[in-house]
């Protein structure tokens, strides 16, 4: 009996302490997308790797959209990490030094070279923005904008010299909209809500910290390579605390009345 009942509480706490490893959240870099109250889609968006939302639950328009390669996460353990882990991202990039103001200034004709970019208030992109990595795979360039990001209809990145899609970053202090055809690399992380328009495509993330994220016949895909994701310093801790669910508590404490009980025979033979 002594032995029975040890081998059952070892497998109840296998069982109890299984769906905390389960559970572990994916990091931040596994998703494609992720919003603070909701994420909406029009019309057959492709979303390669993770779709998450937190502390808002409501995701709607999967289908007609595909998350493929990921998952949908809704106010769950892992799309709640990987919000806390976008917060600690955004104060990073948001308090890394500027290198040059573009205040005022389109990026649409622009060549820039690796660097921190940044734009007091607002930005705009009309046309081609040239990143040129002069040859570095592990190239950065940040872009701090202090309110909105917009772009016009068929704007684009182009990267080049091995530039990668990893290694371009858009803090936005307020919102993101990008026009329709838009073809962006990099992520976007942004404070409060980002919009893709009809046909824009991000090879990055969108990733909204307290807003929505807005899709309508869409491509977003997680890059792959360059740096990695953050880059050098930015780094995102992942801490797993295990907890017990209230059937965990009822299951565990079974366990223990019958370990308890198979003692008290034991001791009395």
């Amino acid at each position: 009996m002594n032995r029975k009942c040890s081998i059952s509480l070892c497998l109840g706490f296998a069982a109890l302490l299984g769906s905390s490893v389960m559970a572990v959240a994916q990091p931040l870099s596994s998703f494609a997308v992720l919003a603070g109250s909701a994420v909406t889609n029009t019309n057959p968006t492709i979303v390669t790797g993770n779709l998450g939302v937190s502390p808002g639950s409501a995701v709607t328009g999967f289908p007609p959209g595909i998350v493929a390669g990921g998952t949908i996460h809704s106010a769950d353990p892992v799309a709640a990490q990987a919000q806390n882990e976008l917060t600690t991202l955004y104060n990073s990039l948001a308090n890394t030094t500027c290198n040059t103001d573009l205040t005022g200034q389109n990026l649409g004709g622009m060549t820039l070279t690796p660097g921190v970019y940044c734009f007091s208030t607002s930005a705009q992109l009309t046309g081609t923005l040239t990143l040129d990595a002069q040859g570095n795979p592990n190239a950065t360039f940040l872009f701090k904008i202090g309110s909105t990001l917009t772009t016009a209809s068929t704007s684009s990145v182009l990267l080049i010299n091995s530039a990668s899609s990893c290694g371009v970053f858009w803090q936005v202090g307020s919102s993101a909209t990008l026009g329709t055809g838009t073809a962006l690399a990099g992520s976007i992380v942004a404070l409060t809500s980002i919009t893709l328009n009809s046909g824009a495509s991000v090879t990055g993330r969108a990733l909204a910290r307290n807003g929505a994220v807005t899709l309508d016949n869409n491509q977003v895909t997680v890059c792959s390579g360059g740096p990695g994701f953050p880059p050098p310093p930015v780094t995102v801790p992942v801490v797993t605390v295990p907890t017990l669910s209230g059937w965990g508590m009822i299951l565990l404490t079974g366990l223990l009345v019958l370990f308890g009980l198979a003692t008290v025979r034991r001791l009395r033979v």
